[in-house]
């Protein structure tokens, strides 16, 4: 097995090529090898992975990756080594989402793991802090303990610093301020929420156009201070194509990201909808 190789120089070279042609950037979670050779197959410019798309291939919600039950950053090592990078062509190019606040890790040890296995690019949602939030005493909590937000800033400085593609996420304003001024990263996003849908989803109510209204907010005021920058919708309310299509005539995103809407979402509905048929078959006498 030879996995293919790439670099910063040749992805920002085909992104930018895409903005100018005005077509949508593509970026998409992989848990699981198979879905991420569909997902190159179906047009994936990047396939992004993460602990969370890992625990949802395993029928969990993303959010359990909250939890201490695992080493999120070796998971994410792993998996990307041993299942993503093997089952792709290179057409498309991983972005590897790690724990900036790993207390046991060194950051720039792990990127070059990434590197040595043809990852050239990393983002600080793996999982981040953002999650957690802000008024509550969890977070305060983490803060006081050197668990901190401005560790994913450092983090996404190190990878534009060690010649990779820096992919940021921020859930709101002061966040996404702090980290486009600081770290000025190559591709923003806008996360809007978890995903609804599905039977792991979440539904806060929230619909698109309040979706759409929230990114563009937040779009404006990045491009404001890094007018270069590329900026990527994910989250809430956008669940399928319709939705990302709204997204795409409502705002001034250069693509999505989907995580949920291309794996747990169609894998739930294709696999129960077949198996099901398969169920419901009888012997001939029985009929």
């Amino acid at each position: 097995m030879i996995v293919p190789r790439t670099s910063r120089q040749e992805i920002l070279a085909k992104l930018q090529k895409k903005k100018e042609n005005r077509v949508p950037i593509f970026i998409a979670s992989a848990g699981a090898g198979l879905v991420a050779q569909l997902l190159e197959e179906a047009g994936a410019d990047c396939i992004n992975t993460f602990s969370g798309a890992r625990l949802r291939a395993n029928g969990m919600g993303t959010m359990s990756m909250l939890w201490p039950i695992l080493d999120s950053n070796k998971q994410t090592l792993d998996y990307t080594r041993e299942d993503i990078m093997p089952a792709i062509k290179g057409n498309a190019f991983v972005c590897a989402c790690l724990n900036a606040n790993d207390p046991l890790k060194d950051s720039r040890m792990m990127l070059q793991q990434c590197k040595d296995m043809g990852v050239y690019s990393a983002s600080n949602i793996g999982p981040s802090i953002s999650y957690v939030d802000k008024d509550s005493e969890v977070y305060r909590i983490l803060n006081k303990s050197g668990i901190t937000f401005q560790n994913e800033i450092d983090f996404l400085k190190l990878v534009k610093e060690m010649d990779m593609v820096s992919v940021g996420l921020a859930f709101n304003m002061e966040d996404s301020i702090a980290m486009v001024e600081q770290a000025k990263p190559d591709i923003f996003c806008f996360h809007a929420g978890t995903t609804k849908g599905g039977r792991k989803g979440y539904d806060s109510g929230e619909t698109i156009e309040v979706t759409a209204q929230r990114t563009e907010e937040a779009c404006k005021v990045m491009r404001e201070i890094h007018p270069e920058i590329l900026l990527i919708a994910h989250g809430a309310a956008m669940e399928d194509p319709v939705d990302a299509q709204f997204m795409l005539n409502n705002t001034s995103i250069d693509g999505i990201w989907t995580g949920s809407s291309t794996e747990r979402l169609p894998i739930e509905r294709a696999v129960l909808s077949t198996a099901k048929e398969f169920a419901a078959l009888r012997f001939p006498d029985q009929k």
